[in-house]
């Protein structure tokens, strides 16, 4: 059964593909660029490391506890990719996905807890991790850029819990959830309104087949980076 998130990920690898979609501009000069063919890419070895590395199928919870970034983004689209329900704040979970595994897996009662180290060129977690731990930047290169799901998903299901106890289901999660905006519109996204308000920032311009930059809390968005990245809206 397709859902909106699958039909998202269509359109972005299928229309304009080569066209930036996700920018992001990070702390000591960093920027990474996706293509929407290679989002998509990241977004399928995402669901295919979910679904073949930790068993993660329709209606399995995860919890994203990372801050905004080009990453937790992949990982919130791959998890809706799946059928999966992506939960913020103290909402039960099954998974957890953390910039902080020591404290992920201290706290327990989590089936499997996957370590996502944040510098961009990062090919695995700097240092030792807590047993059982998985390395998201160490795993996700060697999983398939194509993904088929084992279960189809359920529109119907829950998508998306937010930290003040809001659900949406699959099925309207781009029109009660998404934020409404211009078509084609460049758009600016501040990291610094946490990564909740940035995925309906982002799906929205998505939707209306636009484009994302997003942009750590310690980058200053200068008048040359806005005419840079054609930004036309915030």
């Amino acid at each position: 059964m397709s859902i909106p998130a699958i039909e998202l990920m269509a359109a972005l690898r299928s229309g304009q593909s080569t066209a930036p979609r996700l920018t992001w501009y990070g702390p000591d000069s960093e920027r990474v660029e996706l293509s929407g063919r290679v989002l998509d890419n990241w977004v399928a070895k995402t669901s295919n490391l979910l679904q073949d590395e930790l068993d993660a199928e329709p209606g399995t919870r995860l919890r994203l506890d990372v801050p905004a970034h080009w990453k937790s983004v992949i990982l919130a689209l791959a998890a809706w990719q799946l059928g999966m329900e992506v939960v913020f704040g103290d909402a039960p979970a099954d998974l957890l996905a953390t910039a902080d595994p020591a404290a992920g897996a201290a706290a327990g009662g989590f089936d499997a807890v996957l370590a996502v180290s944040l510098p961009a060129l990062a090919m695995r977690w700097p240092g030792e991790l807590p047993t059982g731990v998985l390395d998201y930047a160490a795993e996700v290169r060697s999983h398939g850029d194509i993904f088929m799901p084992h279960v189809d998903p359920e529109a119907q299901r829950p998508a998306l819990r937010g930290a003040d106890g809001a659900a949406h289901a699959h099925a309207s999660l781009l029109e009660d959830f998404a934020e409404a905006h211009d078509a084609g519109l460049r758009l600016l996204v501040p990291a610094a309104g946490g990564l909740e308000a940035v995925l309906a920032q982002s799906l929205g311009a998505w939707k209306a087949d636009g484009s994302v930059v997003l942009v750590h809390p310690d980058v200053e968005v200068t008048g040359k980076l806005r005419a840079t990245e054609r930004i036309s809206g915030s």
